[in-house]
């Protein structure tokens, strides 16, 4: 969450002349509600259970950039099914980085909207400590500086 996935989904596409897809957007459209509509109205194990059913829709297409939910890979084998039938990239940032760009929208995040701030930067440390077994076994993995064009253009040679 806040990490930049969304971004980066957008930046790849372009440069790969190829779609982006929004993981969290194609649940909204599917379940005509948003994420946190979905939260309160049929929980968590219900958008858990979509989520994965539009993920594997995915094992039919040939090109393509996915920017997932944070949660994605910790549910429903959903990392080792995307580590099979992709290449997987962990967007590593601090905690830190994460608030800076998670404050402003908060209300529309159902995990974080009623935590004070102090309560969200305990929660986020909680959250990635929880995901790090999951984001670990990324097949990519960049932090710091190298979340970046070149960060992205190093993993991308690699399959050229």
């Amino acid at each position: 969450m806040g990490s930049g996935k969304s971004y980066w989904c957008r930046k790849l596409a372009k440069k790969l002349r190829t779609g982006c897809f929004d993981l969290d957007f194609l649940i909204e459209s599917d379940e005509e509600k948003t994420i946190a509509e979905i939260f309160a109205s049929e929980g968590e194990a219900h958008f858990r259970k979509t989520e994965a059913k539009i993920l594997r829709w995915f094992g039919e297409k040939k090109s393509f950039v996915l920017a997932t939910g944070g949660g994605t890979p910790c549910y429903e084998k959903n990392m080792e099914w995307m580590n099979s039938h992709g290449i997987t990239v962990w967007i590593d940032e601090p905690v830190e980085i994460l608030m800076q760009r998670l404050l402003p929208e908060k209300s529309h995040r159902p995990l974080i909207s009623n935590l004070s701030d102090s309560e969200m930067q305990h929660f986020l440390t909680a959250k990635l400590l929880e995901r790090y077994p999951y984001y670990h076994t990324a097949k990519h993995h960049l932090r710091g500086k190298d979340v970046s064009d070149a960060g992205f253009a190093k993993i991308l040679k690699q399959y050229a």
